[in-house]
């Protein structure tokens, strides 16, 4: 084999890869989602029905809000002892940023939010999308 028709076979080999990466790039990118990760540690003094009122109150935002592809919603069960007082944890899942960007500022968040503060501690949030 000489020198450039292995120099060719090379170039084949390494643009057949290329192509193959963006095309499963392409493909995977449309099936990504937006996750909203939400946890909250509540304030020593607030009462389990007000806790409850923020656990339904967030899971109504999903019927308000447009772009909320999906929701869900648990308490810490984990034997780790690593949660740092959090413990309630909701995912919302978006279809886009444009739909994140409207969630933020919509009046049912802000709504939320209102209700949440006056029992809330701390909260910590996480986005990212999916592989």
């Amino acid at each position: 084999m000489t020198v450039r028709s292995l120099l060719s076979v090379s170039l084949a080999a390494l643009l057949g890869v290329t192509l193959m990466a963006n095309v499963h790039w392409a493909a995977s990118e449309k099936d990504k989602a937006l996750r909203h990760v939400v946890c909250f540690k509540f304030k020593p003094d607030a009462k389990p029905e007000q806790v409850e009122g923020i656990v339904k109150a967030f899971a109504e935002l999903p019927k308000k809000v447009d772009g909320i592809a999906a929701y869900e919603a648990g308490t810490n069960n984990s034997p780790e002892n690593l949660n740092k007082g959090f413990t309630h944890v909701f995912v919302v899942t978006f279809k886009d940023e444009a739909a994140r960007a409207a969630y933020l500022p919509h009046p049912a968040h802000k709504a939320f939010v209102d209700q949440l503060k006056p029992i809330l501690e701390d909260a910590f949030v996480v986005d990212y999308w999916t592989p």
